[in-house]
């Protein structure tokens, strides 16, 4: 089709315009070849006559289609020219509030000056790992396909993103190195995605400041490498910048600020951490003011100031280092306010007293004199001389601002080193991604150096650019096996060269400054000479400081002022030596010598355009320029070793208002970011290319009938397109697409709408037509009616008259009358009948009221008289027992009396033996005294006789006397040494004997105490064990009472057996197995007998053995016979423990009596050894005493002798003497006496004291310790027989419980209760005789039936509902039933939830034997085993159903079998008596129940993993409404590389197809409804919310077609919850959102009443979703109509008013409802499961 030939009436096109640069014009009139006017129709309604040539006709653009526009890639549109761009990016930027926009591979980014909802985590996941192109166009798109490619291919990767300044470069970059931050998260626990993006805040701060274009514009280029170790991590990042504007340090345009971190400090001076640095306000230092504008609306310099110090020091940089940064900042402050004044004659100074310089000084700590000299001075070195010349004001104002700028530029690079160096990780880096934000194409008013490097590293990255561009189409073509053909692009080589060739541009001016006197004006002659003849280089026809470059976006002029000196930037090297002389550490290290090393630090070598010159002198080092080419060269070596992405940013107005386009402004953006000359490639080709697919679902309107029945779609779409278009060269078939020139697609799009509209027309003609029949025949039946009633009324107005009328009314009033009657007499009969019936019905009520009444009360009667019979029976067996309670109580009475009056006869006696003891003591006592006087009266004798004696002989015997003294003193010695032995061996014995009796008294006094409190302590406890004893004989006894109460009621039920014997004859089969059970039940009963017969022997025997034990060896065989009941076959059970109750009573008191007896003989023999002790110390103190008085008398004796002889008296004297002696011989025997009456009174009262004390003590000990031996005999006792009454209730308990829950229930209750029944001998006759009939029946009908008989099946055991299994078998029990278990065989062959009941019955077992130890280890093993399973197997979905379904009726069996009140309410008699026992397990549960939980999450997550890849293409990208395409084919050109093809197509059938098989699953398993209705509302909420969040990011599915097939997809999953029965789950509700979405996509958006309805109905969608899905509204068809921005703003005026609404347009899909348990009893009976043996579980026994 040629182009021409698209010049029809209504077709349009774009006419250029002064101030919209394009507007759009309708063709009114066909154009044919070699008319030289095109009529137009302006948009305005004013008619155009466009000029056109007729032998070259250039005619304008052409329109695309409305269905074209605003496609998501530029690429796509059938037209590309500038136009058509220009108007797309309009239509998406204004209307669709969308600012992202894919051309090919960039990504073009309007800035939309507002705070957009588009860049939260969410948005971030929801682009992860999809393929660029399946989304809306996203910075995170190209993020994601940067971070996709990097593994997929092995190579590294790189994002640049430029543009002019304000255009939004930063905030791209920003957010791309966040995504990478997000998706990539490391493992480590150094937080280097924080780093990295903490980076960001330091870098804007030094390095971004305001502009007149931007408020935080980057003044600097910057490459930021992001690494990846082989997991493809963040392990760290490195950072290069380019080209920092250093003279905006000292110089700020109008209404443009410095660096932020100058206004950052000084709304920070008033803080004590800045206050040395003696800050002023902004407006006070000439660095910061210069521009007028100090601050920024809407930013907080001091809120940021906090933000870049808590950036600092999240990278590591500590406090000294941030204060020396400051340190600089402020010096270069200061700096700036330094005053040079002009001194006249050339010269300049510096006042010495200025306090900016002394605070510069003092911060640098560099010297002030120096600073001052080399400020206004400079030194000239010479060959022969060095001279040191004053220089101008000016040229001292250039050397302080020249070192201003020297010092910020090495304090950013110094920063910039720190930064790397903390973002620098330990580990290899395996790959990385680059971010370049560099600066895009500038051309200003004035141009200067900045502007051409600037530009010059555009032209580089232009050509990069095209290269690869060309390079992918050539690609593409390749891989589609489609012809190549050249394709000529613009190739800015030339410029390039011109720029950095040799003798160019740069080569140039590097040469100049080599001069010292060269200027600017200079060098621009140079280029004149050089550069004239280069068709690129040009000379402006008005300037002579200026020259002009032809760039590839356009000619820029640059003025050549202050080129050499940027190119230079020179500082003086004596400023240089002051300031490395400086004795601050931070600024010296500066300045230091560097080391010559290569530009090209990773051995890359960048060949230079021209040899280099060398420096003369220390002043000529490398140029700006050449540092700036280098730099450059190593940029692009780095970018052609990676796969580049592009990212273009557009400013779309001056004035930075929010979604304000200006179209001059963007378009001259567009032609110098190089989007127009991408396009312009692309249209030299094939620029629009769709699948077979696409093609043959959008034009299959076009074909044939013969065409659309061909199953080949391919083929199919070959024959149609080569009938359409005739020219073969304008498409070309690949293997998977269609290529087609400009213009092709619109043609195909003017044929489809032509035949829409023929269809259109056909169809509006028929409805139309059917309209108005319809309508026609509608009134056609209204006037047959009106007509009918007219006609009537005729009808009637001429045959009615009077008489007629008279007549009439006449025969109404009969009527009405005979009517009366009628009823009247109906009425009568009615009422005569309805009385008859109720008299018969209520006397037949009141007799049968009576009759019940009778039987009432002879009921009352029976039961009066059953009752009393029942009341005297127990009223006799009470008194019965309370007549032998009395009489054992009294006996017991009166043996407590006897025993009372024996103690007080034994303590009579011992008191008389007493009283005769001391009796004798003192009368031997005074034999002693007597016997003592008379040889007290011989000695007397004797010493008179001596005196006598010695008065004779005095004279003669003076000599024998003075010998005898002298014998005497030697034997007085001897005595006191006898004297004093004796004392102290009888003081040892004493002392010894004395110690031991208070021993012994202690000792006695501690046993005393503690037998009492044993005592004490074991009559309590035997008291309580008593009670509780007395309590179980009472509960037992009540037990047997309720027992005989069932054997009474037994015997009504053998009426039914009589009942059932007709039901017998019908069951033939079942009459050997009766038969058996009869015999069976006579064999129990006769055992039963004879067990009961058996125990009470054993008990009689062991009493009796008790008994021998007890008397043995105590009492004769005779008296032990006496004690035992001979009669015991006599005697009933309660009689025959009675009787040995008593026998036992009569051995513990002859035992007791025996025991006492001993006591008191020990104690009697005790008492005499004590009388016997007291005694001899009595007489020991006696001795002493004796001896003492003995010693005095001979003392006294040798003193009068002494006198006598050394006197020499005479006899007088002797006899004065002798009778003093027998004075004092008198006063000692008086003496003597007392003492010994008085000892005798002490030893008598201690001794009755102690025997006193003795008794006391004796007779408390034997009352405890009998007590104590009968309290523990009777326990002992009383157990025994308690155990043996409770092994007995058990084991009938058991029995009962067995034999009532078996199949034969009611016959094994039946004769279990014959068996127990030992008093109504009447029943058991009666049941005698039942069974006797029975047998006659059975027999006769045996032998009726003998062929029909069959083998009986065997008697199932009964079973308690626990498995026993040996401790070692544990781990084989775990293993078997958990680790080794698989879901498919167990769900074939046995129940669901089967390894839950066994293990269940297993912890039932342990509870049973009350092993805590063996129940600990098996829950400890069945949870360990279950979390390994999971956490082995954490993606089987049947696994993890299977155990999610057994751990949630594990979980309800501890809950339903724990005994607590709240779980029992809905168990089964059986169920609760198989209730734990022993353990309070809810611990445990809790343990199962968090165990539970995580299954539950990891089984959802395995099931979301499943179904999110089927959800958006089931339901918002399959067609299920056959016939009836809801999308239009995009012509994206996808990368191959970033395309993975699915490898099957996924339909709404496949969800519904996956959540079926998912409900099977758990179905299978037997997970509870609860649980599933849970995981189903779950699934539905993650498919509702990843739908409606891929139709907030997919403009292309916001149609109204699109909308009816999501609906139809709701409604299918609606269908499908009503078939599996899961309409109470709510699930659908989680799909309100999605559904008012559909809805909102349907609805009519034009009107007022529109928006209304809208914001009524739309409750589940906040205002962003809503706004959203409004803007991305896109139609599919001409016919319909795009939503106006005025609707929009309606309906967002609206919804201000909604409360509570959020301002998240994503929703979060990995949102998980909270999990509940329902507690639902089983009615399973454990007791009968029974274990498969293909588990392998043979070592577990069934209880």
């Amino acid at each position: 089709m040629a182009l021409l030939e698209l010049y029809t009436k209504y077709n349009r096109v774009w006419i250029p315009d002064a101030e919209h640069v394009w507007k759009s014009a309708e063709i009114t009139k066909d154009f044919n070849f070699g008319d030289n006017i095109l009529e137009l129709l302006l948009e305005d309604g004013s008619e155009h006559h466009l000029a056109i040539d007729p032998s070259k006709p250039q005619l304008p653009p052409l329109r695309n289609p409305d269905i074209l526009v605003g496609e998501n890639d530029l690429t796509a549109l059938s037209y590309l020219h500038e136009p058509a761009v220009l108007h797309n990016l309009k239509v998406r930027f204004v209307e669709s509030r969308i600012i992202y926009t894919y051309c090919g591979i960039i990504l073009v980014a309007v800035n939309p000056y507002k705070q957009l909802h588009v860049y939260g985590d969410a948005i971030i996941h929801a682009y992860s790992g999809q393929n660029m192109g399946d989304m809306d166009p996203h910075i995170f798109a190209v993020a994601e396909e940067a971070y996709k490619q990097m593994p997929r291919n092995q190579k590294n990767q790189s994002i640049i993103v430029s543009g002019e300044s304000g255009a939004g470069k930063t905030v791209s970059a920003r957010y791309a190195m966040r995504y990478f931050a997000v998706v990539s998260k490391s493992g480590s626990k150094t937080n280097v995605e924080d780093k990295v993006l903490a980076s960001n805040p330091i870098t804007e701060a030094i390095g971004n400041a305001k502009t007149t274009r931007n408020d935080n514009s980057s003044r600097f280029g910057k490459y930021t490498e992001i690494g990846f170790d082989r997991r493809y991590r963040i392990i760290g990042a490195n950072m290069r910048t380019y080209l920092l504007e250093k003279s905006r340090v000292v110089f700020q345009a109008d209404n443009e600020r410095n660096y932020h971190i100058f206004y950052q400090m000084c709304s920070c001076a008033h803080l004590p951490e800045f206050k040395h640095l003696r800050l002023l306000s902004a407006d006070e230092f000439e660095y910061t003011s210069m521009g007028g504008e100090i601050r920024i609306e809407g930013v907080d310099d001091r809120k940021d100031m906090e933000e870049t110090r808590q950036t600092f020091s999240l990278l590591g940089l500590k406090e000294d280092f941030q204060s020396d940064v400051f340190k600089v900042l402020a010096a270069i402050l200061h700096l700036g306010n330094v005053q040079i004044r002009n001194s006249g004659d050339g010269h300049s100074s510096v006042p010495p007293g200025d306090p900016h310089l002394a605070a510069f000084c003092e911060l640098l700590s560099v010297s002030a004199d120096g600073l001052v000299r080399w400020l206004s001075h400079r030194r000239i070195v010479l060959v022969a001389e060095t001279v040191v010349k004053p220089v101008p004001k000016e040229r001292a104002v250039s050397a302080r601002d020249a070192l201003a700028k020297q010092v910020y530029a090495h304090l950013f690079d110094c920063i910039i080193n720190r930064i790397n160096t903390a973002l620098r990780v330990p580990g290899q880096q395996h790959a990385f991604v680059g971010v370049l934000d560099i600066y895009g194409f500038e051309t200003f008013d004035v141009n200067s150096f900045e502007q051409f490097c600037i530009n010059y590293a555009n032209e580089k990255l232009q050509q990069q650019f095209n290269l690869h561009v060309f390079k992918l189409e050539q690609e593409e073509y390749m891989r589609e096996d489609i012809p190549w053909t050249l394709i000529d692009f613009y190739d800015n080589q030339p410029v390039i060269d011109l720029i950095e060739a040799k003798m160019g541009i740069l080569d140039l001016l590097d040469e100049e400054c080599l001069f010292p006197q060269g200027t600017d004006q200079s060098w621009l002659q140079k280029l004149f000479n050089y550069l004239d003849a280069n068709p690129l280089f040009e000379k402006p026809r008005l300037s002579n400081e200026a020259f002009v470059i032809q760039h590839f976006a356009d000619k820029v002029e640059y003025q050549c002022t202050g080129f050499l000196e940027k190119n230079r930037d020179a500082l003086y090297e004596e400023l240089v030596e002051i300031l490395r002389a400086s004795k601050f550490p931070f600024l010296a290290n500066f300045f230091q010598e560097e080391k010559q090393i290569s530009v090209n630090s990773k051995g890359i070598k960048v060949r230079p355009a021209r040899p280099g010159v060398k420096a003369a002198n220390k002043q000529l080092r490398t140029s700006v320029g050449d540092k700036f080419c280098s730099s450059l060269s190593l940029l692009m070596e780095t970018l052609n070793a990676t796969t580049p992405h592009y990212v273009r940013c557009i400013k779309p107005n001056d004035v930075k208002l929010p979604f304000e386009y200006d179209s001059r402004r963007v378009v001259q953006q567009l032609r110098a970011c190089g989007v127009l000359e991408t396009i312009r490639i692309s249209a030299q080709s094939y620029p629009s290319r769709w699948t077979y697919v696409e093609f043959y679902s959008r034009y299959s309107i076009l074909m044939s009938n013969q065409e659309a029945v061909l199953n080949d779609k391919k083929q199919t779409c070959k024959n149609v397109l080569q009938r359409l278009i005739q020219d073969p060269n304008q498409y070309k078939f690949g293997r998977t697409k269609i290529f087609f020139r400009a213009g092709q697609v619109a043609y195909l799009e003017k044929l489809r709408l032509d035949r829409l509209r023929g269809a259109c027309a056909t169809i509006q003609k028929h409805v139309r037509g059917w309209c108005q029949r319809r309508k026609y025949l509608r009134m056609r039946e209204a006037a047959i009616v009106l007509q009918q009633y007219i006609r009537g009324k005729k009808s009637l107005r001429k045959t009615v008259s009077a008489a007629a009328l008279k007549q009439g009314w006449a025969t109404l009033v009969i009527q009405r009358y005979w009517r009366g009657y009628r009823m009247k007499q109906i009425f009568l009969v009615v009422r005569l009948a309805s009385i008859t019936i109720q008299a018969f019905t209520r006397g037949w009520m009141a007799r049968k009221r009576y009759r019940k009444m009778i039987e009432v009360q002879k009921a009352l009667i029976l039961q009066k008289y059953a009752r009393a019979w029942l009341a005297r029976r127990r009223f006799q067996t009470m008194r019965r027992l309370v007549i032998n309670v009395q009489l054992s109580f009294r006996v017991q009475q009166l043996r407590k009396k006897v025993e009372e009056q024996n103690k007080e006869n034994r303590g009579l006696m011992e008191r008389l033996t007493h009283l005769a003891s001391s009796h004798s003591h003192t009368v031997e006592r005074l034999q002693g005294l007597e016997a003592q006087l008379e040889k007290s009266n011989s000695q007397k004798a004797s010493v008179e006789a001596r005196e006598k004696k010695v008065k004779e002989d005095a004279s003669l015997t003076t000599a024998q006397l003075q010998k005898e003294i002298d014998a005497v003193k030697l034997e007085k010695q001897n005595l006191e040494k006898r004297f004093e032995v004796s004392t102290k061996e009888a003081k040892e014995s004493f002392d010894q004997i004395k110690r031991n009796l208070l021993e012994e008294k202690e000792y006695e006094a501690r046993f005393r105490k503690i037998a009492e409190n044993n005592i004490d302590i074991q009559t309590q406890d035997h008291e309580r064990e008593v009670e509780t004893l007395k309590e179980e004989i009472k509960r037992l006894k009540e037990e047997r009472v309720t027992l005989q109460r069932k054997i009474e009621e037994g015997g009504l039920v053998n009426s039914d057996l009589q009942e059932q014997i007709v039901q017998l004859t019908k069951h033939v089969k079942v009459i050997p197995e009766l038969r058996r059970d009869l015999n069976k039940l006579q064999n129990q009963r006769n055992s039963m007998d004879r067990k009961m017969k058996q125990q009470s022997e054993q008990a009689r025997a062991k009493m009796n053995d008790i008994t021998r034990q007890l008397l043995g060896g105590v009492v004769e065989e005779d008296v032990v016979l006496g004690l035992t009941p001979d009669h015991s076959e006599e005697m009933n059970e309660g009689e025959d423990f009675l009787a040995s109750f008593d026998g036992l009573q009569k051995a513990i008191r002859i035992l007791e009596n025996r025991q006492k007896e001993q006591k008191e003989s020990h104690e009697t023999q005790v008492e005499g050894l004590n009388l016997k002790m007291d005694h001899l110390q009595n007489e020991n103190s006696k001795l002493q005493n004796l001896f003492q008085e003995k010693s005095d008398l001979n003392e006294n004796i040798r003193q009068e002798v002494s006198r006598l002889s050394s006197e020499n008296s005479v006899l007088p004297e002797l006899k004065l003497q002798a009778s003093e002696l027998q004075r004092q011989k008198q006063e000692l025997e008086a003496h003597v006496e007392v003492q010994s009456r008085e000892l005798a009174e002490k030893t008598e009262e201690i001794t009755n004291i102690f025997q006193k004390k003795m008794q006391e003590e004796s007779s408390q000990r034997r009352h405890f310790e009998e007590k104590a031996e009968e309290l523990e005999e009777l326990k002992r006792e009383l157990q025994g027989k308690v155990e043996e009454l409770e092994d007995e209730t058990n084991h009938l308990k058991r029995q009962l419980q067995m034999e009532s829950e078996a199949k034969n229930k009611l016959r094994q209750e039946i004769s279990q209760i014959t068996a127990e029944n030992m008093d109504s001998e009447e029943q058991l006759d009666q049941k005698d005789r039942i069974i006797k009939k029975l047998q006659n029946q059975i027999k006769s009908l045996e032998t009726s039936q003998k062929a029909k008989q069959t083998p009986t099946p065997a008697i199932p055991k009964d079973y308690l509902g626990m498995l026993e299994y040996k401790r070692e078998d544990e781990s084989r029990l775990i293993q078997n039933i958990i680790l080794d278990l698989k879901p498919k065989g167990v769900v074939v062959n046995v129940i669901p939830g089967l390894p839950a009941y066994i293990l269940f019955m297993c912890v039932r077992h342990a509870d049973y034997l009350n092993d805590e130890v063996k129940l600990k280890s098996l829950m400890s093993g069945i949870i360990g085993a279950v979390k390994k399973v999971i956490m082995s197997h954490r993606k089987d979905f049947e696994l993890l159903s299977f155990w999610l379904s057994n751990t949630y009726k594990l979980l309800n069996c501890l809950k339903q079998y724990s005994g607590e009140e709240e779980f029992l309410k809905q168990n089964t008699p059986r169920q609760k008596k198989n209730c734990l026992q022993n353990f309070d397990l809810s611990e445990h549960r809790q343990i199962f129940s968090d165990l539970a939980i995580q299954i539950y999450h990891q089984f959802i997550s395995v099931m979301e993993k499943t179904l999110t890849p089927a959800i958006v293409p089931g339901l918002l990208e399959h067609e299920s409404l056959q016939g009836f395409s809801s999308t239009k084919p995009t012509g994206l050109r996808k990368r191959s590389n970033s395309t993975c093809e699915d490898s099957g197509t996924h339909t709404i059938s496949s969800v519904v197809q996956q959540l079926s098989a998912f409900h099977a699953i758990m179905s299978q398993h037997g997970m509870e409804p609860g649980l599933i209705q849970q995981a189903v509302k779950q699934m539905f909420f993650l498919v509702g919310a990843t739908t409606l969040n891929n139709i907030m990011l997919r403009k292309d599915m916001c149609s109204c077609r699109k909308g009816m097939q999501i609906r139809c997809n709701i409604s299918y999953l609606e269908e499908w919850l009503k078939e599996k029965e899961l309409q109470s789950s709510h699930a659908i509700d989680t799909l309100q959102p999605l559904s008012q979405a559909a809805w909102l996509l349907q609805v009519n958006k034009s009107t007022d009443q529109d928006a209304k309805e809208i914001t009524d109905k739309c409750t589940e969608l906040n205002p962003v979703q809503i706004v959203k899905i409004l803007n991305s509204y896109t139609p599919i068809d001409d016919f319909e109509k795009r939503v106006t921005s005025s609707f929009v703003r309606k309906v967002q005026s609206l919804l201000q008013d909604r409360d509570g609404s959020t301002s998240q347009l994503m929703l979060d899909s990995d949102y998980r409802f909270q999990v509940t348990f329902p507690y639902r009893p089983s009615s399973q009976a454990l007791e009968l499961l029974q274990v498969p043996s293909s588990l392998h579980l043979g070592f577990l026994t069934r209880i």
